[in-house]
């Protein structure tokens, strides 16, 4: 396994790491969360995701009831959480980041977690109904007061984290250090030029999300949707239509050439590209099983056979096919 740094701050973060939402509460229970996250911290993964969302707060508590029972030196992991949706319904429960809410949902987290402090603490989303000052100065006191080592934002406009870094650094407040983005072959333009400004101007790191297109890039979507995967469950039928997607999936079948030709899988293909990016500091994966998640570890043996011919050749299948 290899580690890069979190943008510019100190923390390191293995190149893959692994994440918990769809999966955990949903797919996987406590056994076989332990099975996953045991194999993964055995590989070298030292960051595992979450957020407060996720299952309602049950993902937090598998992750935090197998951490207890593994027992790892606390220095040897790292462990993230996001903020914003809620999972409750009074007026300061859910899709903001006031300060009431951001102060409660960090003790809340931290209870299912089992945890003292977080690593890293993510704004899920930005609100517009709440000033921007606002939540920079709660998020400063969440790590003032030790609860978290970090913080950052998920699926914020250049222009948003621009205005927090600013706020922060007229204040000398923590600053954001790290986005979570969608990144996948279909979606590139965020990472690769709306934030393009902020990774030496601000040293901005980012720790992506969805790197198979929520599956669509290991190629199991073409004949339609496989019992038992993602696309199937109730709750994320929004994916459907994305993952049976006509045209991305004939592009899937092209790219498979190139897989072939590298003696590896679609997902592995798919997992080795986003981390030629080297703006990019962790590939969030998630996985149901342990062959699944053994097959993704070996993505990093194929990014050294990325060079410039294989690289060309997926730009030009790909085409204009991202957004």
């Amino acid at each position: 396994m290899n580690y890069r740094h979190l943008g510019r701050c100190g923390l390191k973060v293995s190149e893959l790491s692994l994440g918990s939402w769809v999966t955990y509460g949903n797919q996987v229970d406590l056994t076989a969360a332990r099975e996953l996250m045991a194999a993964a911290y055995d590989a070298g993964v030292n960051f595992f995701d979450n957020a407060e969302v996720y299952a309602h707060g049950r993902s937090e508590e598998i992750m935090g009831a197998v951490l207890k029972e593994l027992g790892w030196p606390r220095i040897q992991y790292v462990v993230s959480t996001k903020f914003y949706w809620g999972f409750r319904t009074g007026a300061n429960d859910n899709n903001t980041l006031n300060r009431k809410y951001l102060l409660h949902a960090i003790d809340g987290s931290l209870e299912r977690l089992r945890l003292d402090f977080v690593d890293l603490v993510y704004c899920h989303r930005p609100d517009p109904t709440t000033p921007i000052e606002e939540t920079v100065w709660a998020m400063h006191d969440i790590i003032r007061s030790g609860r978290a080592l970090y913080w950052g934002t998920s699926e914020w406009s250049a222009e948003q984290i621009r205005a927090a870094w600013d706020i922060a650094d007229r204040r000398n407040l923590h600053k954001p250090v790290v986005e979570q983005p969608q990144y996948n072959l279909f979606h590139r333009k965020r990472v690769e030029q709306e934030y393009a400004p902020l990774y030496d101007g601000l040293g901005l790191g980012l720790t992506t999300w969805s790197p198979l297109a929520s599956g669509l890039l290991t190629g199991k979507y073409r004949q339609g949707v496989p019992a038992g995967s993602r696309g199937a469950l109730p709750n994320y039928a929004f994916l459907r239509d994305g993952l049976t997607d006509k045209t991305k999936n004939e592009i899937v079948t092209r790219l498979e050439a190139v897989a072939r030709e590298l003696d590896c899988t679609l997902a592995q293909l798919a997992l080795a590209w986003c981390l030629k990016n080297p703006r990019v500091s962790s590939v969030i994966t998630g996985a149901t099983r342990l062959e699944q998640l053994r097959e993704n570890l070996k993505a990093l043996e194929v990014v050294a056979q990325l060079g410039a011919e294989p690289m060309r050749r997926i730009e030009a299948i790909v085409g204009a096919a991202c957004d």
